[in-house]
């Protein structure tokens, strides 16, 4: 199977040839051709496996096709995606496919300037790539307008519901006009989506390239049992042994995530931290740093898990175990992307226990130890071996006081209002 029988037009498959893409992938090849012939789309598959071009790809095309001016203060598709990053991930991979075309594409997202926003979208934008927060500001102020909004794409419905914005997109579906296509992306399928999809999709076609909870084929996952005051040292170690390759690594909270960079610099590693404390400008300078190679550590928190999408990206290190077990899912597929292999290594102590049970389940197998004992395992024997020799140590720490205070789950408190 390749682009050209998938009924695109010849400047797209153009567009394709110049940057070496003539196979499509599964989601490609299935959602495609029900987009370009008007259908909405209910894709279900993990992040990585090229679910921008499902649906970019037939969206400009039939925006090529109509020809049609924009409004003023109007969007005729709107992309809606849960953070910044991902947002800006989407608005740059459909500019290689607009690039001289009379298309117009804007991006609103939070961190940047309301007013500048608002200024870009008083001719009207024929594709606008927005988190749904700022989009409401910006409807507020009377800055855009959502009734000649003719096409709609959810990216990563799943990770809106988790970030707090069921009520922001109920909101959003009571203005769209009807009739109109929409495409909702998904990588997993929680309760609240069934609500979601009935107020969006009408009579969708269902395509489900990847089950919920399955993990990239090429990720070679791991497992190394610590208490957080042996970490650092053990990520040291792991990170020492792959310098001249990227590497990111996630923390629960932003605060952590923040601490942790700055003490990887401090030890001479190139490392630099993203999250929801940073403002827009020093999010974008961290990921292209990272994308260039200047910057070799990425400290992470989950609001970043689904907008990184950078093919050299070799390991992936959990130094916190997410709250939610989906989250694990979209960490590690940060790497093995585009086809290549890659590494997840995590950390858990005992108070993770439950956290890593979720994640067991949700994988549907047990993760390879490395290192260290499970925490109910201890004073017998050694828990089993795996995984490249030297990967990871065990655990030297002592096990928690009784008296020492638990630590709270941290997450990211003001997701809602970062992206």
């Amino acid at each position: 199977m390749t682009f050209d029988t998938l009924g695109l037009r010849p400047a797209l498959l153009a567009r394709l040839a110049e940057q070496d893409k003539t196979t499509p992938t599964p989601i490609q090849v299935q959602a495609i051709p029900h987009a370009l012939s008007g259908r909405d789309v209910m894709g279900l598959a993990q992040t990585g496996t090229g679910k921008t071009l499902a649906f970019g790809l037939p969206l400009v095309d039939r925006l090529l096709g109509a020809n049609t001016r924009c409004e003023p203060k109007t969007a005729q598709a709107l992309i809606l995606a849960p953070t910044r990053e991902l947002a800006k991930q989407i608005h740059d991979t459909l500019a290689e496919y607009i690039s001289g075309a009379h298309l117009r594409l804007g991006l609103v997202v939070g961190g940047a300037s309301l007013n500048a926003q608002a200024q870009r979208l008083l001719k009207g934008m024929h594709i606008l790539v927005a988190t749904p927060g700022r989009l409401m500001d910006l409807i507020e102020r009377r800055a855009v307008s959502l009734n000649a909004t003719r096409y709609l794409v959810l990216d990563e419905a799943d990770q809106m519901l988790d970030l707090g914005f069921i009520h922001t997109l109920r909101k959003i579906a009571s203005m769209l006009p009807k009739p109109r296509q929409t495409m909702l992306f998904s990588a997993t399928m929680p309760k609240q989506m069934a609500e979601i999809a009935g107020a969006f999709l009408t009579d969708a076609v269902r395509i489900e390239v990847s089950p919920p909870g399955k993990t990239a084929d090429k990720v070679e996952q791991a497992l190394i049992f610590a208490e957080a005051p042996a970490r650092v040292d053990l990520l040291t170690d792991l990170l020492d042994g792959h310098r001249d390759e990227l590497a990111l690594v996630f923390t629960r909270t932003k605060h952590g995530a923040e601490k942790l960079s700055r003490k990887l610099e401090s030890i001479g590693f190139a490392a630099n931290a993203i999250h929801g404390n940073k403002s827009q400008g020093q999010r974008n300078r961290a990921l292209d740093s990272f994308r260039s190679g200047e910057v070799r550590v990425l400290v992470a928190t989950d609001v970043a898990a689904r907008g990184i999408d950078i093919p050299d990206v070799r390991h992936v290190y959990n130094f916190d175990l997410p709250n939610v077990a989906d989250n694990y899912v979209h960490r590690i597929g940060r790497t093995a992307r585009a086809g290549r292999d890659g590494r997840a290594v995590s950390f858990c102590a005992r108070d993770e226990m439950g956290a890593l049970r979720d994640i067991e389940k949700l994988i549907g197998h047990e993760i390879t130890v490395i290192g260290g004992q499970r925490p109910s395992e201890r004073g017998s024997r050694p828990a089993a071996a795996g995984g490249k020799p030297g990967a990871g140590k065990p655990s030297s720490a002592k096990p928690a006081s009784r008296n020492r205070r638990r630590r709270r789950p941290g997450g990211e408190p003001g997701a809602l209002r970062a992206a």
